[in-house]
């Protein structure tokens, strides 16, 4: 049985269809990408996936996730998945984090409502579950997210995330708040917890580069419609639809943008 299964997924709000017949699988182990620019439906599957689609949108087709119906199903009746079975992590993490409450209470508040931890044993998850994601100064525990740099904050949020040790881990452009440096360290933490505990991902990105190093296979997605899937190879050596090759284009010009040389005062060389 697949974990994650979307089948025929059609969202809209109000007379706009913000995605349109979109169905895939993501199984135990697995890794898939979706692609897209802004506002191709790419986030707004990842809320449905979870069953945190905002009220003024509805929902027809399937999304069952761990045998459990998402789609007509109350929030009751789903709520205990989240978080035990598929997490999610959000693309700004200062504003998906709790500006008002200490970062080791919010990674508390998932070990205590899903594995039951008190007193010492939970003390000393957070404090895991911190070094997990290579944070390991008690101070972090007792800082407030504004206190922390956005590299601090994003791991804070994974952390939380993977507390309650899910087997879908869906992430949601992760690394676009951050500037590049930062960007490869979080994305190297990602596959290295992935990889250790054996999760599967669902991962979100503009970015094909990106989309490249984290997945084997991906759909491409447009105006909330799959125009192409396949491996991440093929879509990146010989793309077949005009969209798809232009997201490579556009990822390759900026490499070579990165790549020109610099001289002394900053500028590009000729």
């Amino acid at each position: 049985m697949s974990l994650l299964k979307i089948s025929h997924l059609t969202l809209r709000a109000g007379s706009t269809t913000l995605v349109d017949d979109v169905s895939f699988t993501v199984s135990a182990g697995e890794r898939l990408g979706l692609v897209g620019e802004s506002g191709s439906g790419k986030s707004m599957t990842a809320l449905a996936a979870l069953g945190l689609l905002p009220d003024a949108v509805t929902a027809w087709g399937s999304v069952i996730l761990d045998g459990h119906e998402f789609v007509g199903t109350s929030d009751a009746a789903v709520r205990g998945l989240r978080g035990s079975v598929a997490s999610i992590v959000f693309q700004e993490p200062l504003t998906a984090l709790n500006p008002l409450m200490r970062v080791g209470k919010q990674i508390a508040e998932p070990l205590r409502r899903h594995l039951g931890l008190r007193g010492d044993a939970l003390r000393a998850a957070v404090t895991q579950g911190l070094a997990d994601v290579a944070l390991e100064d008690p101070r972090i525990a007792r800082s407030y997210p504004h206190e922390l740099s956005g590299g601090q904050r994003q791991r804070v949020a994974i952390a939380i995330a993977l507390a309650a040790n899910p087997r879908l881990l869906i992430a949601d452009e992760p690394t676009t708040a951050l500037d590049v440096t930062v960007q490869d360290g979080v994305l190297t933490l990602l596959e290295r917890l992935v990889a250790e505990r054996g999760m599967a991902l669902l991962f979100i990105s503009h970015d094909l580069a990106v989309v490249s190093r984290m997945v084997e296979e991906a759909l491409v997605l447009r105006q909330g419609v799959v125009v192409e899937e396949g491996a991440v190879t093929q879509l990146l050596r010989a793309p077949q639809r005009p969209y798809t090759r232009a997201l490579v284009d556009s990822a390759r010009y900026l490499d070579a943008a990165l790549d020109v040389p610099r001289s002394t005062t900053g500028e590009a060389t000729q």
